[in-house]
């Protein structure tokens, strides 16, 4: 798109502004790529955390129990 005022990228005279709407729209496609491939990984580590505090949880209870005299 050649005018008489030099180039023109879409009505945006200078080049810094078209490499900043496109590195805009290329982080939002990382982003989006790196939200699928890791959608569902902390599930697994999850359920394990969850199964280590619940061990921790009893033994404390264990603990208090003893500390305490059962009351």
């Amino acid at each position: 798109m050649q005018q008489e005022g030099g180039d023109i990228l879409l009505g945006i005279d200078d080049p810094v502004i078209v490499l900043v709407y496109l590195l805009c729209i290329l982080s939002t496609l990382l982003c989006v790529v790196y939200g699928i491939i890791n959608w569902n990984k902390e599930g697994e580590e999850e359920e394990k955390e969850i199964s280590e505090e619940l061990a921790w949880e009893a033994k404390e209870e264990e603990m208090e129990e003893k500390e305490l005299g059962g009351v």
